[in-house]
């Protein structure tokens, strides 16, 4: 069995400054003006919210503090397209594991294409099976980095990675991240999929006008609409449509 080294990132914390107005962002979210102290799942860590509440910009945030680009890739393949990166990076300290990782990436579905790009004029097209991530469908390319870039003993951001997967897909994600937690990786995940939510034993934080909770799976809004709509379509369609 292999030597567990996780977790590779154990918790951050937000070092708010007094200089800092808080009706400025990304302070003005009030999921991120109220944080102080975050401890991460070994395995798994969930970011959930409605658009806007702050999971992304958190996300980002990590990444750029652990040496990633902002738009994703790896961290010698720095992608930026836009000036449009937020300071909290600036603000978080880290508190990492007593190992660094071998492997680690930043995938964030927005910015892919711009990724793809500059791996294809860099020439190196061996992690993604010899072929251009162009020349897949956008969910082809993702699943050929979960499954052929991504080697394991890594620490991983995805920042809404359902966005390109089909549902079945998407149950092919969690069998991909489950075979690489097997081979001692980490991942922090901004989603908004009760699919990829569902992962056993995982760690949830839900975003909202409130703040940023832990919170369980079935507790979590997109797991109640879901299995709402899909229990109840018909008549949840008629009222959704009624002119009344």
């Amino acid at each position: 069995m292999a030597l567990k080294t996780k977790p590779y990132l154990r918790e951050i914390t937000v070092q708010h400054s007094p200089e800092q107005p808080t009706d400025s962002y990304p302070f003005s979210i009030r999921a991120i003006r109220g944080l102080k102290t975050l401890r991460f799942n070994p395995d798994v860590t969930f970011f959930v919210g409605e658009n806007g509440s702050g999971k992304s910009t958190l996300l980002e945030a990590i990444a750029i503090a652990m040496g990633f680009g902002a738009e994703g890739g790896t961290k010698n393949l720095k992608v930026q397209t836009a000036e449009t990166i937020s300071n909290l990076h600036q603000f978080l300290k880290l508190k990492k594991g007593f190992k660094l990782p071998n492997d680690g990436y930043f995938l964030r579905a927005e910015s892919f294409y711009n990724v793809a790009t500059a791996v294809d004029r860099s020439g190196y097209l061996v992690g993604y099976g010899n072929k251009s991530l162009h020349e897949r469908s956008h969910g082809e390319a993702f699943m050929t980095l979960l499954t052929t870039k991504l080697k394991g003993n890594g620490f991983y951001l995805l920042d809404e990675p359902e966005a390109a997967l089909s549902p079945s897909r998407q149950l092919a994600a969690l069998w991909a991240i489950n075979r690489l937690l097997d081979k001692n990786s980490q991942f922090i995940i901004a989603t908004h999929s009760p699919i990829l939510l569902s992962y056993p034993g995982a760690t949830i934080f839900n975003f909202d006008g409130e703040g940023l909770t832990e919170i369980a799976y079935e507790d979590t809004e997109h797991f109640g609409i879901t299995r709402d709509f899909l229990n109840n379509y018909q008549q949840r369609l008629k009222g959704l449509f009624s002119k009344g």
